[in-house]
């Protein structure tokens, strides 16, 4: 594996829940569930919604799905929750491909989700810097090296968040992981446009860059990225593809308008940790009830305000832009 099938724009899924189902004695339990102990309590997948939400995305032009990142909620998703997650993506997205967040701190876990996430149909894995540990670069490199032999020709994309993590992938390792065939493409989270562009200048050919921040997508792609992988595109995929499309082709023009466009969106999208205003922004299309899972706490009220104040001035905007 040496060139990336994953370029233009990729959304970072949402994870839509539901109260909890409470079934008598009498009842089958319902297709995942708990029986019991505190996860009795906890918020159910709904996966109705989720596959209303991939149908909508996919309509909306994404280039690929991302299910089970940090937006997916995943370190909260159980082993069987993740399973049907993603056989339903494989089979909602047709041709489009699926990427599938294997991320963990430990590294023999993380290939354990990583050959699980290969036997439901994944066409790719998001690897992230393994959190808390704070390896030192041999041992991002080796951790990457060990997933990749785990599951060899699997694309992997590795993904540097060092705001979630504690550690910031820098150049000088991405380089260490370029040298594996696996690593096709990083997504780039840090929100640094120097670093962005360093990462830009040393990637391979074939090898891409995808900016991980919605609001640093047109900087990002003009300095070398290949892509975004959005937050926004969960509520808003045809305005981010436009924008993300625009930026690709060299339309600066009709990319800054599309960003003036989704500003307010973005702004609102990141009032609280993410995926907390995201869900209120579903919900507020009708996918899910915006409810997350501990130890993350519901939306406040300025924050549903703002998604839903975007998302309307949003919809003016493409209504008015549809007349003109």
């Amino acid at each position: 594996m040496t060139t990336s099938p994953f370029t233009g724009l990729g959304v970072a899924l949402a994870t839509p829940f539901r109260a909890p189902v409470r079934p008598r004695r009498d009842e089958a339990l319902p297709r995942v569930a708990s029986t019991g102990g505190p996860r009795s309590a906890t918020p159910a997948v709904d996966f109705d919604a989720f596959e209303r939400m991939i149908e909508h995305v996919v309509s909306g032009g994404v280039d690929f799905l991302v299910v089970l990142g940090s937006t997916g909620e995943a370190a909260t998703v159980t082993d069987a929750e993740r399973a049907e997650l993603v056989h339903l993506a494989v089979e909602r997205a047709g041709s489009v491909p699926v990427v599938v967040g294997v991320g963990h701190q430990d590294t023999v876990r993380t290939c354990e989700l990583a050959l699980a996430a290969r036997d439901c149909g994944a066409g790719g894995l998001l690897v992230v810097t393994p959190f808390y540990n704070k390896p030192q670069p041999a041992g991002i490199e080796a951790h990457f090296a060990q997933v990749a032999a785990t599951v060899p020709g699997m694309p992997i994309i590795a993904y540097n968040v060092p705001g979630r993590t504690g550690t910031n992938l820098t150049p000088a390792t991405m380089a260490r992981l370029w040298t594996i065939p696996e690593v096709v493409a990083v997504k780039e989270s840090s929100g640094d446009l120097r670093q962005i562009t360093q990462m830009c200048l040393q990637a391979p050919a074939g090898r891409h860059v995808l900016a991980g921040d919605d609001d640093l997508a047109l900087p990002a792609i003009a300095v070398g990225a290949r892509g975004l992988i959005s937050v926004c595109a969960n509520v808003a995929p045809a305005p981010t593809s436009a924008l993300v499309s625009a930026a690709m082709e060299g339309d600066m023009g009709a990319a800054r308008h599309h960003l003036a466009r989704l500003s307010p969106l973005m702004a609102a999208m990141f009032a609280e940790t993410n995926p907390v205003p995201v869900k209120a922004g579903l919900a507020a299309l009708g996918f899910g009830t915006g409810m997350v899972r501990a130890p993350l706490a519901p939306a406040e009220p300025d924050t549903w305000s703002a998604v839903h104040s975007a998302l309307a001035g949003l919809q003016q905007a493409e209504h008015l832009g549809a007349a003109s």
